[in-house]
């Protein structure tokens, strides 16, 4: 069941469903950030449009610098204006940004602790035709192995737009990482939205579900807690609903901040069905999969299935198809709860 505290998008089983790029949210963010911090700046390497970056440099056009396409520079830069007090937000595609300039980001901003906030647009398999040297399917894990960042990736443009905002106002280095084509609206205005805390979105449990007490931990005979993060929390959303009216208990959470990661929403609700499905679009090693497994390992071991690209490049494809072919869709999503059920 829609976990009604959460005030997100009623409509997100029909058809018809409101669908947003995600990078729009970051950039009717980033204006926001700019009209409520006149220390916020914009810096982009030659693609304004494409991260949406545009809406502040059109309204505050001191505050902007294109940058050309030299993303190492583009972070060197940032971290320069950060030093002096400035808090910068810096676009590119994520394949460049934090692919291209990853050591420029590690030593320049997370080595030398400074605000800059690092917008990586055009993430995963779904930026489609570009291909794979476009798509951005390694740069969660990128960036969750460095100290000091914060890493982000919201699941519809309203959370993108929220997550910039609140990023604004961190003193944290922060990767936001942001879908190319639209996607479904999930979340609402009320929807609460805060760093570093996952969302329950979805659960179809109730106590009556649960087996009795065992070893101080209550477990279903049959459930899973799907983990989800960015653009494919929807589709997760559409398998819970469907396992819903098969009698299987079904949690979903939305992993918005994939570090630091949410530990006790995570346990909390992992304990309730002893078993996990993680999904993203993204690499299954190192991802966040990868992230919520480790921490199960020390914590809380369980059977877990990963939903994402398994040790593969991208290629030119529809973003539909590409998603398909790469095993992330809702079949697949489906079979890894039905493999993960009869695990013990």
């Amino acid at each position: 069941m829609i976990n009604k505290d959460q005030k997100i998008n009623k409509r997100i089983f029909d058809k018809d469903c409101e669908q947003v790029p995600i990078r729009t949210g970051f950039g009717q963010g980033l204006l926001l950030a700019g009209e409520e911090n006149e220390k916020v700046v914009g810096l982009c390497t030659d693609l304004t449009e494409s991260t949406q970056m545009h809406l502040f440099r059109n309204k505050f056009p001191k505050r902007f610098i294109q940058m050309g396409i030299a993303e190492q520079n583009l972070a060197s830069v940032a971290s320069g204006l950060a030093a002096m007090g400035k808090i910068p937000f810096m676009t590119s595609y994520a394949m460049f940004s934090p692919g291209r300039n990853w050591e420029q980001i590690r030593t320049t901003i997370c080595y030398n602790n400074v605000p800059v906030k690092i917008a990586g647009s055009h993430a995963g398999v779904s930026v489609g035709p570009d291909g794979g040297t476009h798509q951005a399917i390694e740069d969660i894990a990128l960036t969750r192995v460095i100290p000091r960042m914060v890493v982000i990736s919201p699941c519809d443009a309203i959370e993108a737009r929220k997550a910039t905002l609140e990023a604004s106002r961190t003193k944290e280095p922060t990767y936001i990482r942001l879908a190319r084509e639209k996607t479904p609206v999930i979340t609402s205005e009320e929807t609460p939205f805060e760093i570093g805390k996952a969302q329950v979105f979805f659960d179809s449990i109730s106590r009556s579900d649960l087996d009795k007490e065992y070893q101080g931990l209550t477990l279903m005979k049959s459930g899973v807690t799907i983990i989800a993060t960015g653009a494919l929390v929807h589709k997760a959303l559409v398998v819970a609903e469907e396992f819903r009216h098969k009698d299987v208990g079904v949690i979903v959470i939305n992993l918005s901040t994939i570090k630091p990661l949410d530990e006790k929403t995570i346990l909390e609700n992992v304990k309730k069905t002893g078993r996990v499905v993680t999904v993203e679009e993204h690499q299954i090693a190192g991802g966040m999969g990868s992230a919520v497994s480790e921490f199960l390992a020390k914590t809380f071991p369980v059977p877990i299935e990963f939903v994402g690209v398994k040790d593969e490049f991208g290629q030119s494809g529809k973003p539909e198809e590409l998603i398909k072919y790469y095993g992330m869709d809702e079949v697949a999503i489906k079979s890894a709860v039905q493999r993960v059920l009869v695990r013990d």
